[in-house]
C-alpha cells in the first residue's frame, strides 16, 4: 500500500469519526435548545374573561373541576366552596406540558408532577405550583369573572 492510499484511508476514518462526533453534538444541542425554549408562563387572558357556572355540570358541587379554554388558554376552574372558585392555568411549571384532571387534582403527563385541586404541587417530579388567576363570583348571575 502506498502512502497515498494510507492518507485516503486515514482521511475517511477521521471523516467518519468527526461526522459521528458532530452528529452527537448537534443532537445534544437540539435537545437542550428544546428544553430551553419551553414556555411555562401562564397565558394572558383578555380583560373581562368569565364563565357561566351553569354551563359546566362539574361545577354544580364543591370540589368540582371543569376544563375550560378561553382565547386558546387552557384553564381549570375548581369550585372550592358554595361561592368561591379557583381558576388555574393548566401549563405545568416544569416542562410546559398541559396538566389533566387526576382524581381530585391534576397530573402532568410529561413527567408525573401531581397537584392538588388548588394547584399546589404535592408529588411526583418537583415542579412549581400551577399559576392561578384572581376570580370573583356573582351568585345572582352565576358568573365567575377571571382576572
Amino acid at each position: 500500500m502506498s502512502n497515498t492510499d494510507d492518507l485516503v484511508q486515514c482521511a475517511s476514518c477521521i471523516g467518519r469519526r468527526a461526522f459521528l462526533y458532530r452528529g452527537a453534538f448537534a443532537a445534544a444541542a437540539a435537545a437542550l435548545a428544546a428544553c430551553a425554549s419551553v414556555d411555562t408562563s401562564a397565558p394572558t387572558l383578555p380583560a373581562g374573561s368569565s364563565i357561566k357556572v351553569s354551563d359546566y355540570s362539574a361545577l354544580n358541587s364543591v370540589g368540582g373541576i371543569a376544563l375550560v379554554s378561553i382565547s386558546g388558554a387552557k384553564l381549570a376552574v375548581v369550585r372550592t366552596a358554595d361561592t368561591s372558585f379557583v381558576v388555574l392555568s393548566r401549563i405545568c411549571q416544569h416542562q410546559g406540558g398541559t396538566v389533566n384532571i387526576n382524581g381530585s387534582g391534576f397530573l402532568c403527563p410529561n413527567h408525573g408532577a401531581k397537584y392538588n385541586a388548588t394547584g399546589q404541587w404535592i408529588g411526583g417530579e418537583r415542579a412549581g405550583n400551577l399559576i392561578s388567576y384572581p376570580t370573583s363570583y356573582d351568585a345572582a348571575t352565576g358568573v365567575v369573572s377571571i382576572g
